[in-house]
């Protein structure tokens, strides 16, 4: 067994298939603009996440099936940058800081409140795929901090209560709409 057909199954044991199938025709238009240009496939994968919002098995196969790139190199970049996910995360993502100055001023206090409020630990999903929930080392807005940012939005100078009333203001929100 060659070396492809272990990192993809040592690949395939860490994140198995999803439920539903993928639909890969949603990618052509990338790989015909891409596929043949050397050197586009961090490219690639990048708006192959915007469109599947990560990067499931099956997309990082096709990718590595139609650019010619060894199967073994797309998902050895996959892995080694952080920008890229290879589980689905929620409609929402949460980004807590954890810099110095979040620190300082009671971020593990907010991430309590978070795990608590939404029923999960850090890194995970709610089982509504609603919430996913991240540490971050530094959002740069230590003068706010305790921060977080939820979908691009800043939210400043937490406090457990107020990190909570955050979540259920954009629960409520995605009950209406």
């Amino acid at each position: 067994m060659g070396c492809t057909n272990r990192c993809e199954e040592k690949l395939e044991k860490k994140f198995p298939k999803a439920d539903e199938a993928v639909d890969l025709s949603l990618l052509e238009p990338v790989l015909e603009k891409y596929a043949q240009s050397p050197g586009s496939l961090i490219t690639i994968l990048q708006k192959a996440q915007d469109i599947y919002n990560y990067l499931p098995v099956e997309v990082l196969k096709f990718i590595a099936a139609r650019t010619g790139v060894k199967p073994a190199t797309v998902y050895g970049v996959a892995t080694f940058y952080t920008q890229f996910r290879l589980t689905p995360v929620g409609k929402h993502v949460i980004l807590l800081c954890q810099g110095t100055a979040c620190h300082v001023n009671g971020s593990e206090n907010i991430m309590t409140a978070l795990c608590d409020e939404l029923k999960i630990k850090e890194g995970e999903t709610t089982p509504d795929g609603m919430f996913t929930l991240q540490n971050v080392a530094c959002l740069g807005c230590c003068s706010l901090a305790p921060v977080m940012m939820i979908d691009g939005e800043t939210y400043g100078e937490l406090t457990p209560d107020k990190a909570r009333q955050i979540i259920r203001g954009i629960s409520k929100q995605e009950q209406g709409a």
